[in-house]
């Protein structure tokens, strides 16, 4: 049993897995976007995030341990000339996972892992104004939504025709 153990093994051995990850995080860093399963997505995830870190701490051995566990020098300068200076004021969230469907051939569910483009802002808690301000200000916008609503004429409801789910379709065409 697996109790108690972290990370998924993906159904590889351990140096496949490694070898497989140390490649995905070198392209991840190189185009700052891949396509890949979700559950491989996740795992990346941390490794990346652990590369950038290291990045930011910008010192002699964090390359080298960067530079241990990336394949390509160039992608290890970009790593910290680049990439890294980025995200100094961002502690941790580098990296963004949008799910994007199944993929037709075995109905994997794909992910695209990317790095975050905007800046960082620390955002600044505001004061909330005063209750009854506020209350007074609301109601006539509420007023005037009804008012508007009962002016325009209603449409007949239409009926969606159901939308079929991908991984149902995958599930019919197994059977």
């Amino acid at each position: 049993m697996r109790h108690n153990k972290a990370g998924r093994r993906l159904g590889r051995t351990t140096s496949h897995r490694i070898a497989m990850f140390r490649n995905m995080v070198t392209s991840l860093f190189a185009h700052e976007r891949i396509t890949t399963t979700d559950a491989k997505a996740k795992e990346l995830r941390s490794i990346a995030e652990k590369m950038i870190t290291l990045g930011k701490r910008g010192d002699l051995h964090a390359v080298r341990q960067a530079a241990s566990y990336i394949r390509d020098k160039k992608v290890v300068t970009k790593l910290f000339s680049t990439i890294a200076p980025r995200y100094k004021e961002r502690d941790g969230g580098y990296t963004r996972i949008i799910k994007l469907g199944i993929r037709p051939g075995d109905c994997a569910p794909l992910s695209v892992i990317e790095l975050v483009e905007e800046q960082f802002e620390k955002k600044v808690k505001k004061s909330k104004p005063t209750a009854p301000a506020q209350a007074v200000a609301t109601k006539p916008a509420v007023e005037e939504t009804r008012e508007a609503a009962a002016a325009q004429p209603q449409e007949p409801e239409v009926e969606i025709s159901e939308v079929k789910d991908p991984a149902e379709e995958c599930e019919a065409k197994a059977d």
